[in-house]
């Protein structure tokens, strides 16, 4: 069975959120070891300066790449990455159950995004949209979006 580890920079309070994320994690229990680790999110003052940013940034990129499973295939999700239809996703899925190393690694950054180096980890740089979407709801429309690629590779109508 593929192992999946979600990191995700800040934690979730949301009560609508934390139960949408929930009911997806429960659904993906048929298809794979789901695990999810919420880094800190650095605090920044409300107007911080990009010297402020990127060092926060950087201490962030620590406890993530520390979290990273050892030889996976590492996706982060920022705005300059590739765009890629439910059934890429399906696909990379497939090939990583394929492979002799089924661990993938999702990332997703914080409010002001994630540090050049965790982005140089990457096998793959992941864009949802050109929109701008908050951080924590990224995560429950990427949980949506692995569930839907378990269900593309079984030939099951959800995907339609």
């Amino acid at each position: 069975m593929i192992a999946i580890k979600m990191i995700c920079v800040g934690k979730m309070r949301e009560k609508y959120l934390i139960e949408a994320f929930k009911e997806y994690e429960k659904r993906l229990g048929a298809y794979c070891r789901l695990e999810w680790i919420e880094v800190p999110e650095t605090k920044l003052s409300p107007s911080p300066t990009e010297g402020e940013i990127t060092a926060a940034l950087e201490k962030e990129a620590a406890a993530v790449v520390k979290s990273l499973y050892p030889d996976a295939y590492v996706v982060v999700l920022c705005i300059e990455g590739k765009k890629m239809p439910s059934e890429g996703i399906a696909q990379l899925i497939r090939e990583r159950e394929n492979s002799g190393k089924p661990r993938l690694c999702f990332v997703i950054g914080g409010s002001y995004g994630l540090a050049e180096s965790v982005k140089r980890c990457a096998d793959l740089r992941l864009s949802m949209s050109e929109m701008t979407f908050p951080h924590h709801l990224a995560r429950i429309m990427l949980t949506e979006q692995i569930y839907r690629a378990f269900k593309i590779n079984e030939g099951s109508a959800y995907h339609k």
